[in-house]
């Protein structure tokens, strides 16, 4: 039954409604698959039994009639999102052995519209990376290599695990967090679809925090309706969280329409940064000729503000992390290092428990809210994401969707970038949407010389996935991405 790992979750629905197979022998035919590819390292807790409860659960109500939007589908979910019971570290060292007492909501969403847990995925350390290099359980591996090498290469981050095991069709589909781009950089560096929903649209209750202004869940699917039909159980508003909107979720798949005539396109002068290669500057032409020749209308914009994101958001991102990481004191859970007396027992368990990026992250959010710098650097910082709001609310005056490269390269190999502002360079294109709180999604749109997927990126109005869902259809159909890693593993 291997063949059932193929399909999508919008196949898997009809599937399944139509008893061409159950959800056992599904989730059965992804626990083998997941068994055969533990060399990617994108899980690094399996949870069969589980999958397999919930698998008989879900074939008992479609043969009751009582299917849910998400009967039998399996699911991978990042090690960031709480499930009772279940592993939850974020991939840190620090938080050994933590096993929560409850579900995260976007979790808890997913089970009750009758998803299959098959595991907790791997990612960057609190979601600090852009390679999934500085995981305690070690690297993931993305499944597509270059044309004729057999080097292997990193999937993105953080949610690499999430991204990789998407696009080596060992989950269905898979959730993700975003900070700074962590859902859509992972998803174009492997083929797949991300998207990062308007901050607020999906509850942070559950969730380990890294920044909590810049923070927001969202799928990794193999296709934009899969990204749909995911984000629409994913969503919901939860008085738990503050920063939750109470605001309805639209029907996404339902917006699929194929019908982009009329709508405006932003091409933003600004995102043609130096260095970027040929080959993504033509595909963004690419994209904008598609999304013209199907009636759009394409206009030039301006984000002015936008050569001051980067700097400003590793301000902000650190320092609302020095704060969050600062619960992490080998008191309450996790690790313990003892030590001659309290303070050192803090300062062993920390050394211990923290690896080397997120220490630097740390120092850099303590640094900057010092009494000395504070004004000099936090302050500028959250004037200048002000200023980046502006921009594009500007922009919405003149264009419904704004068109950008996701990437500033394909996949790279482990180790290749040691610089730690070269690796943050990644993050060029993605991180003025979390510093304005919009959504943004990532589409496959072609392959690079290498061989290796590159993605684009579509910037939306607050609250309106619905139109960045159809606009991004579109252009997922001409674009008419097929290509699959040859599998290697």
């Amino acid at each position: 039954m291997s063949h059932l790992t193929e399909l999508k979750i919008s196949e898997i629905r009809d599937g399944l409604a139509g008893r061409e197979f159950s959800a056992a022998e599904l989730t059965d035919a992804y626990i083998n698959a997941i068994e055969g590819s533990r060399v990617l390292n994108a899980y690094i807790a399996e949870t069969p039994d589980l999958a397999r409860e919930q698998a008989a659960q879900s074939d008992k109500r479609l043969a009751d009639g009582e299917a849910r939007p998400l009967e039998g589908v399996p699911l991978g979910i990042k090690d960031l999102f709480a499930v009772n019971g279940v592993h939850t570290q974020a991939c840190s060292h620090i938080l050994d052995g933590f096993k929560p007492t409850y579900n995260a909501t976007v979790a808890a969403n997913l089970f009750d519209d009758g998803a299959v847990m098959l595991g907790k995925l791997n990612m960057d350390e609190f979601a600090m990376g852009s390679s999934n290099e500085t995981s305690y359980y070690g690297n993931v591996i993305n499944p597509w290599r270059r044309e004729g090498s057999n080097v292997a290469l990193v999937p993105g981050g953080s949610s690499g695990g999430s991204a990789s095991a998407v696009a080596a069709h060992i989950c269905a589909g898979a959730t993700g967090t975003d900070t700074g781009g962590s859902i859509r950089q992972p998803a174009a560096l492997t083929g797949t679809v991300g998207i990062k929903p308007t901050y607020g649209r999906c509850s942070r209750w559950g969730i380990v925090a890294f920044a909590s202004s810049l923070d927001q869940a969202g799928p990794i699917a193999r296709d934009v309706r899969d990204a749909a039909i995911l984000l629409k159980s994913m969503a919901s508003h939860d008085p738990r969280d503050t920063t939750s909107v109470n605001a309805a979720v639209p029907d996404y798949e339902a917006s699929l329409t194929g019908d982009i005539r009329g709508l405006k396109v932003g091409v933003p002068k600004e995102y043609r940064v130096d260095g970027m290669p040929e080959e993504i500057d033509r595909l963004w032409e690419q994209g904008a000729a598609w999304l013209k020749d199907r009636g759009a209308e394409v206009v030039d914009i301006s984000l002015p503000h936008t050569k001051y994101a980067l700097p400003a958001y590793y301000i902000v991102a650190p320092a609302e992390a020095s704060s969050n990481l600062a619960r992490y004191d080998g008191v309450r859970y996790g690790l313990r290092v003892p030590g001659d007396d309290l303070v050192s027992m803090y300062e062993n368990t920390r050394a211990a428990g923290f690896g080397k990026e997120v220490q630097r992250r740390v120092l850099i959010g303590t640094y900057v809210l010092s009494a000395g710098y504070y004004d000099a650097y936090y302050v500028k910082a959250q004037r200048i994401r002000s200023l980046i709001k502006r921009d594009f609310e500007e922009a919405w005056n003149k264009v419904d969707v704004i068109l950008t490269p996701a990437t500033p390269s394909p996949a790279f190999a482990p180790g290749e970038i040691t610089d730690p502002v070269q690796m943050y360079l990644n993050d060029v294109f993605t991180v003025t949407v979390n510093m304005a709180g919009l959504p943004g999604i990532s589409v496959p749109a072609g392959l690079s010389g290498g061989g290796l997927p590159l993605g684009l990126q579509l910037i939306g109005k607050a609250f309106d996935e619905e139109t960045l869902f159809r606009t991004a259809h579109v252009m997922e159909a001409d674009a008419g991405f097929t290509a699959r890693p040859d599998k290697w593993w």
